[in-house]
């Protein structure tokens, strides 16, 4: 096989059928990951360092340090030199010759802690040397293995090796040292394979489940005296504990029973599979991930002065496992199930918030399902109301991935995050990225970036054949005419990326589609701060009523919700005054929308939860004008809520943390929205009423988001609302007819 670099060849590592007793059919596999440069962590090091450099994290040239006193260390120096990086690996006295040979010879400098502290062991030696080398080294990259994610992420593609290699594996089979390896590959696994067992391999002395740590323990290359966050003991079914001699013994079994010269961790799995085969079903396929090669091992494992030495052989050694129950402390072979305990936290990652009222309840409603909200946000004083949700707060750079990932790896260990979502237009990207770099629930990156950015929504629906007006992208005001030649006059101008109808107009004129195009590209940044995509989208004005649609999807399979009754101000600017749900449409018409969205959705690639999208009902059929990717705002959930009892903020809380999604109306009614909205531009003086509006019969809330002194102007985008009515009814009259009642009962004086 050709190889274009050295680091190319890291990965699809051999698959070798192991000759052991087992029930018949039973198929045991194991996994070479030893084949791979230097060892399994060359994966690891090759997704990490790699990720860095794509995100900014790791510039060119950028020094790398990290601690490792075994394969890691190898993986790092080999990709990190390779990419013309210094490398500095941090390590303890029982590094052996071999590896230091190696690291030296590759180019990276090594630093040996001598001392042991009093408490976390080796570890926190050398985590200590690690600190104050970024300390000395400004822009040094730490690959983190036991937080980064980008650990188990690496083992994605050899959880695809396996797949495509075998079809199906029923049980998983695996050491923990950061927990990486065996927590990355069997959530990758169990997307395909639901029903696949994950085996762990620990050995005595080792803190990672809940036994007493022994620093002091001979192996190597699995056991650790801290918990790495990248452990997510939640996926793991089974743990077994082999002791020093228990291990060293089975490493020496596997050289001489399958010709495999292996360290001492590729030898305790081997141990353990043959226990698995030996319980397994009759027809079971079992894989054991082996990660080391036995040549660092040689003046240890295989040496029998090292033995003595060591008085290894005095240790116990069992033929089979003792069970005992989680947590009790073990000196030989043992294993013991695994349960999911019920006091640890399951947080919810939400990526700022909408400031529409939804994205607050969406807080209060993940604490009501038993979850962990935690709020990831640079400016905790945008949202009124936020410190009655009860969520925890994490403030940081929202607008910077490195920044967002770095407080996710350091404060939050895998095992407790159950999601990451967001209720704000602007994060839907950033969230899609995380929820994928963090092997949570979420959509693919392409489809949200594709719902996004209209311009690429327009390209993919063409090519779809999805029905949508005609359109031109603008990225120079000279293109106007041209533009303006491909849509018709009159034309809507709107940016790619922005949200709330911001800077959405109509125009009558090639000039003045320039001149708001011009208006539109000097804006470099958004509401947020994120850069704009820098491109301007035209489009047909159509004329007809407009609606949008909530569906929810799983499996990329889309369910609608109902679909919502829009009144929108006549133009020059396009802001929602008014919801009507559900939409007084005949069956034909209904269905004609409900079949064009999701045809768009198909063609956009969108697999997981709450889609709101747009669409005009005109001569010509129904017409897709955007698909927002994320659940409808404006307060539509409340509509839905009020009309149906499905409480789709709820629902998009259950979609994000994996849980069973119910889209079963308990009730059959009417709901509505009324916005309001300043008829002058000037200053409030005065807001009269509200008491009365909220007594009038039907009406649910009333939400005022002025005050006086506010300064405000006829609506151009939905952040000119002055706030709302929400109405329920048995039909639709009635509530508009409440609505009516309220909005005449409020009176708001506005002087110049």
């Amino acid at each position: 096989m050709l190889f274009h670099t050295v680091n190319d060849m890291v990965g699809r590592t051999p698959l070798v059928r192991l000759r052991l007793d087992a029930p018949a059919g039973t198929e045991v596999y194991a996994k070479l990951e030893l084949a791979n440069p230097f060892g399994m962590k060359d994966r690891v090091a090759k997704s990490a360092i790699e990720e860095a450099r794509r995100i900014g994290v790791l510039l060119p040239g950028a020094p790398i340090v990290e601690s490792s006193s075994g394969t890691m260390a190898c993986g790092v120096a080999l990709v990190g030199r390779s990419l013309g990086h210094p490398v500095h690996i941090v390590t303890d006295p029982r590094i052996d010759p071999i590896t230091m040979a190696k690291l030296t010879s590759l180019g990276a400098e090594v630093h040996v802690v001598r001392e042991m502290p009093a408490r976390g062991g080796w570890q926190a030696a050398r985590l200590e040397r690690l600190d104050e080398l970024i300390r000395e080294m400004p822009g040094a990259f730490w690959p983190r293995q036991y937080t980064n994610p980008d650990n188990p992420r690496a083992y994605r593609a050899l959880a695809a090796e396996l797949i495509r290699d075998l079809g199906t594996v029923d049980v998983l089979v695996g050491a923990v040292g950061s927990g990486g390896s065996l927590s990355g590959s069997t959530r990758a696994l169990r997307r395909h394979l639901p029903g696949l067992r994950s085996v762990g391999v620990d050995c005595v002395g080792s803190a990672l489940f809940d036994q007493p740590d022994m620093p002091r323990r001979l192996q190597g290359g699995l056991g650790n005296s801290l918990s790495p966050h990248n452990l997510d003991r939640g996926v793991i079914d089974e743990v077994h504990w082999l002791n020093d001699h228990e291990a060293f013994a089975a490493t020496r079994d596997l050289a001489a029973e399958q010709q495999i010269f292996a360290g001492n961790t590729s030898g305790s799995v081997y141990r353990v599979l043959a226990d698995v085969a030996a319980r397994a079903e009759p027809g079971s396929r079992i894989v054991g991930i082996l990660p080391d090669r036995g040549d660092r091992y040689a003046e240890s494992v295989y040496s029998e002065d090292y033995w003595a030495a060591h008085r290894v052989a005095d240790l116990p050694r069992a033929a089979r496992p003792a069970e005992v129950a989680y947590g009790t402390p073990v000196t030989r072979w043992s294993r013991a199930a695994l349960t999911r305990p019920a006091d640890r936290p399951r947080r919810l990652l939400f990526v700022e918030s909408n400031t529409t009222g939804t994205g607050m309840i969406a807080l209060r409603t993940a604490r009501e399902l038993g979850l962990t909200p935690v709020l990831l946000t640079g400016s905790p004083e945008r949202y009124a109301g936020l410190a009655g949700t009860g969520c925890e707060v994490l403030v940081c750079d929202t607008n910077s991935v490195a920044a967002l990932r770095d407080v996710i790896q350091q404060g939050l260990p895998r095992q407790e995050l159950a999601g990451v979502t967001t209720t704000s237009d602007f994060y839907v990207p950033v969230v899609a990225g995380l929820a994928d770099w963090l092997d949570l629930p979420g959509n693919p990156a392409e489809a949200v970036a594709a719902c996004r950015d209209k311009a690429v929504t327009r390209r993919v629906l063409r090519d779809a054949g999805v029905g949508q007006p005609r359109f031109a992208v603008l990225t120079d005001p000279a293109e106007a005419a041209a533009a303006v030649r491909e849509t018709g006059l009159p034309c809507v101008v709107k940016p790619a990326d922005d949200s709330g109808s911001n800077a959405v107009l109509l125009c009558s004129t090639a000039e003045e589609v320039a001149a708001h195009a011009e208006r539109i590209l000097a804006v470099r940044t958004n509401a947020r701060g994120l850069p704009t995509a820098g491109t301007v989208l035209v489009e047909e004005y159509l004329d007809g009523p407009e609606y949008s649609v909530e569906t929810f999807s799983h499996d990329g399979v889309a369910t609608c919700v109902g679909i919502t009754a829009k009144e929108v101000t006549s133009g020059p600017w396009f802001v929602e005054t008014g919801h009507l749900f559900p939409a007084p449409l005949l069956p034909a018409a209904a269905a004609e929308i409900a079949e064009a969205v999701g045809a768009a959705l198909k063609a956009i690639g969108w697999e997981l939860g709450a889609t709101h999208t747009e669409v005009k009902l005109t001569p010509r059929g129904a017409a897709v004008i955007e698909i927002n990717p994320r659940l409808a705002g404006g307060m539509i959930p409340e509509a839905v809520r009020h009309a149906t009892g499905i409480d789709l903020l709820e629902q998009q809380v259950r979609a994000a943390t994996g849980m069973p999604v119910d889209l079963t109306p308990s009730r059959a009614a009417s709901a509505g929205i009324r916005f309001l909205l300043a008829d002058r531009p000037g200053t409030v003086r005065s807001v009269e009423g509200a008491d009365a509006a909220r007594g009038v019969d039907g009406v649910a809330s009333l939400t005022l988001s002025t005050r006086e002194g506010a300064t405000v102007r006829p609506a151009q985008n939905a952040y000119d609302r002055l706030g709302h009515v929400i109405a329920t009814a048995p039909d639709p009259a009635a509530v508009r007819s409440a609505l009516d009642t309220a909005a005449n009962a409020l009176r708001i004086t506005i002087a110049p």
